[in-house]
């Protein structure tokens, strides 16, 4: 017999820059998995007359907004990757709150699972709502690529994101299963499909 309300078994998805997370998580969603990504969510909440929209243009001043008032995350991303102070102010900041958003958006799903997207779940404390850990492991040079070519940043710009974030070797430690995402969409596919039924019986 089913519990009432017995929360969804919730996969957090991660990866470092580059890795094809959006890609995967674009799979899940056309087999009907719910998605819970962090990156949304902190677009979302630092938005005009969102909850940390005041606060960061408080810190950092008006010189990181565009001229329509929304900020600039190229600049601000620049100056949280050259000053690491600044970047745990700001990770102390939005985390708590993208954690709630979080949350909250897992108390109100109904499917039998849903994939939580955190590119920084191998660095992040408190977070106590993942039951496993999917990391996709993708080769360096190719994260770096794709990196490059999405963002249209310098390989520079790149490697001093990837330097700030946990390594592939940290997030393998963690994880409990591994997606390998080297080139071939169709063996990707087919990969979450096989992962897709193994998260429906748990």
């Amino acid at each position: 017999m089913a519990v009432a309300n017995m929360k969804p078994l919730c996969i957090g998805l991660t990866g470092g820059i580059g890795s094809g997370k959006t890609t995967v998580a674009n799979l899940f969603v056309k087999l009907g998995v719910p998605i819970i990504d962090a990156d949304v969510i902190a677009h979302e909440i630092t938005k005009p007359n969102q909850m940390a929209y005041q606060k960061i243009i408080d810190h950092f001043g008006k010189n990181i907004l565009n001229p329509d008032q929304a900020i600039n995350r190229k600049k601000l991303r620049e100056i949280i990757f050259e000053n690491i102070q600044e970047k745990k102010w700001l990770e102390n900041l939005l985390h708590p709150l993208i954690r709630q958003v979080m949350r909250d958006q897992i108390k109100k799903i109904k499917a039998p699972y849903c994939i939580c997207v955190i590119p920084l779940l191998a660095e992040s404390t408190g977070i106590d709502f993942i039951h496993r850990v999917l990391v996709i492991d993708t080769p360096l040079e190719m994260q770096i690529e794709r990196a490059k070519k999405r963002d249209a940043a310098t390989e520079h710009e790149i490697q001093k994101i990837m330097d700030a974030q946990a390594d592939q070797h940290s997030r393998l430690k963690i994880a409990d299963d591994v997606l390998v995402n080297d080139g071939n969409l169709k063996v990707l596919e087919d990969k979450i499909n096989d992962l897709h039924q193994q998260y429906l019986q748990k």
